[in-house]
C-alpha cells in the first residue's frame, strides 16, 4: 500500500494542451478552416433557402418542410453512410463529399429550379454531411494526440457556437445585399475552397480497414458500429451523456413562443434567448478546456451534466427575461461536458470503427434533438412554453443524476489506473517514434486487441492514455 502511495506522489503534473500549440499544427489548421467554411456556408444557405422558399411559395408551411430537410436525412442516412469513412481513405471521403456538396448547391443558385427538385438537392446535400462529419471525426485523433485532441475539439466547439450565434445576423444582412441565389452560389464556393484546403494540407492516409478486403457492406457495419457501442458499458455511457442534448435543446425550439410571453417583446427578445445557450458553452467550453486538468475533466463529467438540465427547471417560475436569459446560459456552461464525453469516447473506440462510431452517435444527437423539439412544440400547445421548458430540465435532471450513477463505478476505475499506466505512457512517449505523434493509431489498436480480453479494463486505459499524452 505504501509503495502505491508513493507511486501516486511521483505521479507527474498533467499538462493541458494550449490553443497555440494545436494551431501550429498544420493539418489541424486544414481541418478547422474547412470546417469553419462550412459553418458559415451552412448558415448562409439556411437563410438564403428560408427566403427563397417563402417568397416564392408564400408558404409558412413549406418554409419549415424545407428547414426540416436539414436534420432528416442524418437521421436516416447518417448510420449507414458513415460507415464509408472507414472503407475508404478519409481525406478522400471528406473531399468527394465536399466536391458533391458544391455541385448540387451550385445547382440550387439556378433560378429555374422546381420547388420538389430544391427539396431533392437540399436533403442529398445534407446527407453528404454524415459521412464528411463521421470522416472529420474519425481524422481527428490521427492528427491531434491526448489533451491536444480535448483543445482541438474545444476550439470547433467554440467556432460552431460563435458562428449560430453572429451566423443568422450576418448570413440576414448578406442576403439582403447580394441576394438568395448569389448566397447559395457563395455557399458552393465555400465547400469547393474547402475541398482544395483538404487535398491541399491533408496528408494521405489509408483506409482504417484496407487490409480486411471485405465487400462494401454498409448495412452489416452499421449493425457492427451499433454492437460496438452499446455492447460496451464505457461506450454505452458515453454515448448516452451526449444524447442527454434531447433535453436541453428544447429552449432553443421555443425561444419564440417563450418570448411571446413577455410583453412588448420583439424579434430581438428571441435572439437574446435563442443566444443564451451558445454562449454559456462557448464559455464553458473555454473554462473546460484551458483550466480543468484532464483528470478533473472525466470527475466534472457527471455534475456539468446535470447542471446543463437542472437551470431550465426555473423557467416555470415565470422569472424576469433577464434571469431566463441567464438560466438558459447557465445551462450552456454546464454542457461543456460533452467535450470529456467526447475525449472519453474517442479514445474508447478502435480506430478502424470510429467512422461508424462517430455516425451513430451523432445520428442519435439530430434525432434526439429532432424529437425532442417536436414534442416540447406538442406539449407547449397545451401547457405553455415556460412549463415544457420546465418539465424537460426536470427529465433532463432526472436522467442526468442516473447516468452520472451508472458512470461512477467506471469513472473511479478509470482514475486509479492513471498512476499504474503512468509509467508505461511516459515510456511509450519517449520511445515511440516522432511520426507516432500524429494520433497514436499503432498504440490504440494494441488497446483495442487488449479489449477483447479484459473489455471493463480496456476503455479505461485508453482514456488514461489520452488523458495523460501531451
Amino acid at each position: 500500500m505504501a509503495e502505491r502511495q508513493s507511486g501516486r506522489h511521483r505521479r507527474p503534473r498533467e499538462r493541458q494542451a494550449t490553443y497555440r500549440e494545436v494551431f501550429a499544427i498544420g493539418e489541424f489548421r486544414a481541418l478547422w478552416l474547412a470546417q469553419a467554411l462550412s459553418y458559415v456556408g451552412d448558415q448562409l444557405a439556411q437563410v438564403a433557402l428560408a427566403v427563397l422558399v417563402y417568397h416564392r411559395t408564400g408558404s409558412p408551411l413549406l418554409t419549415a418542410v424545407t428547414y426540416a430537410l436539414t436534420y432528416l436525412p442524418p437521421i436516416v442516412g447518417g448510420p449507414i453512410l458513415s460507415g464509408l469513412a472507414d472503407l475508404f481513405p478519409r481525406r478522400s471521403v471528406m473531399v468527394v463529399c465536399d466536391v458533391l456538396r458544391a455541385c448540387l448547391v451550385a445547382l440550387m443558385a439556378l433560378q429555374a429550379m422546381p420547388f420538389p427538385v430544391l427539396c431533392a438537392l437540399v436533403f442529398l446535400t445534407v446527407l453528404l454531411g454524415a459521412p464528411f462529419t463521421a470522416a472529420r471525426a474519425a481524422l481527428l485523433p490521427d492528427v491531434l494526440d491526448g489533451d491536444r485532441y480535448v483543445a482541438g475539439t474545444a476550439i470547433n466547439n467554440i467556432t460552431h457556437q460563435t458562428t449560430q450565434m453572429l451566423g443568422f445576423l450576418g448570413g440576414g444582412a448578406l442576403v439582403a445585399v447580394v441576394g438568395t441565389y448569389e448566397a447559395l452560389a457563395l455557399d458552393a464556393l465555400t465547400f469547393a475552397v474547402s475541398a482544395i484546403i483538404l487535398m491541399v494540407w491533408l496528408k494521405p492516409r489509408p483506409a482504417p480497414r484496407d487490409g480486411e478486403q471485405e465487400p462494401l457492406a454498409l448495412w452489416r457495419n452499421t449493425r457492427d458500429g451499433a454492437r460496438l457501442v452499446f455492447g460496451d458499458p464505457t461506450l454505452r455511457s458515453l454515448v448516452s451523456f451526449a444524447w442527454l442534448c434531447a433535453f436541453y435543446v428544447v429552449p432553443e425550439g421555443l425561444a419564440a413562443p417563450y418570448a411571446a410571453t413577455y410583453p412588448g417583446s420583439t424579434a430581438v427578445t428571441v435572439g437574446l434567448l435563442m443566444s443564451a445557450m451558445p454562449t454559456g458553452m462557448v464559455v464553458g467550453v473555454f473554462v473546460f478546456s484551458r483550466f480543468v486538468r484532464p483528470s478533473d475533466r472525466i470527475r466534472a463529467m457527471g455534475w456539468m451534466s446535470m447542471l446543463a438540465c437542472a437551470p431550465l427547471i426555473g423557467s416555470g417560475m415565470q422569472p424576469p427575461l433577464w434571469v431566463v436569459v441567464a438560466l438558459w446560459g447557465l445551462s450552456g456552461v454546464g454542457s461543456a461536458y460533452q467535450l470529456a464525453a467526447n475525449a472519453a469516447f474517442v479514445a474508447a473506440v478502435p480506430p478502424s470503427g470510429r467512422g461508424q462510431a462517430f455516425g451513430l452517435a451523432q445520428s442519435g444527437i439530430l434525432a434526439g434533438q429532432g424529437l425532442g423539439i417536436l414534442v416540447a412544440g406538442f406539449a407547449a400547445e397545451l401547457l405553455g412554453p415556460q412549463t415544457v421548458v420546465a418539465l424537460a430540465g426536470v427529465a433532463g435532471l432526472s436522467v442526468a443524476t442516473l447516468l452520472t450513477l451508472l458512470w461512477t463505478p467506471v469513472r473511479g476505475e478509470m482514475i486509479a489506473t492513471i498512476a499504474d499506466d503512468m509509467a508505461e505512457a511516459e515510456r511509450d512517449r519517449t520511445a515511440g517514434p516522432p511520426a507516432a505523434r500524429g494520433g497514436g493509431a499503432p498504440k490504440a489498436l494494441a488497446e483495442g486487441a487488449r479489449c477483447a480480453e479484459r473489455p471493463r479494463r480496456c476503455p479505461d486505459d485508453d482514456v488514461v492514455t489520452a488523458l495523460e499524452d501531451d
